[in-house]
């Protein structure tokens, strides 16, 4: 497991004023504030964060180092992380997207699948990126209890039942 977990991304300025739009991985989105100090992936710049307001599509604050619009638009792009020391416990059948990227997928018979590019969420649910042998692109597979009956982090293995021709 990583030292550091991804909680948010820098969206760019928000106003003049040296805020930043920030989208937040968080359960609780706000709560992104309570794992600061955050840092970049390397743990090389380090940001206390202040959550001025929600926004569309996430939240404006303020974060130290950052006092202009070029300022903050220069940090577009850039991942939040929390040390996972500082984040809650997951519960049964809840886990970290970090926790997730790197495993190996196999179907409800053994045969193997790929492994975990990325999770995604677009609105709906979360979606795994598969990628495997055979595969000319990645695939998405609904991370839901029906799609992904089992995920066990320690074996470094999730078991599938993806729909029928997805993999075809």
């Amino acid at each position: 497991m990583t030292e550091r977990v991804r909680v948010g991304t820098i969206g760019g300025a928000y106003g003049v004023k040296g805020e930043v739009r920030i989208k937040s991985f968080c359960a609780i989105p706000e709560a992104i504030a309570d794992y600061a100090p955050l840092t970049t992936e390397d743990g090389s710049r380090t940001f206390d964060v202040t959550i001025t307001r929600q926004i569309s599509n996430g939240l404006a604050a303020r974060m130290t180092g950052i006092d202009s619009k070029e300022d903050a638009d220069a940090l577009r792009g850039m991942g939040l992380y929390a040390l996972r020391s500082q984040l809650p416990e997951t519960d049964d059948d809840e886990y970290y997207y970090a926790d997730l990227i790197g495993l190996d997928v196999f179907d409800t018979g053994g045969n193997p699948i790929g492994k975990i590019k990325a999770v995604q969420n677009h609105g709906a649910t979360d979606l795994l990126e598969v990628f495997g042998p055979g595969l000319k692109t990645t695939v998405l597979i609904p991370f839901t209890k029906e799609v992904v009956p089992t995920v066990d982090i320690a074996s470094g293995r999730v078991i599938a039942d993806p729909p029928e021709g997805l993999f075809d």
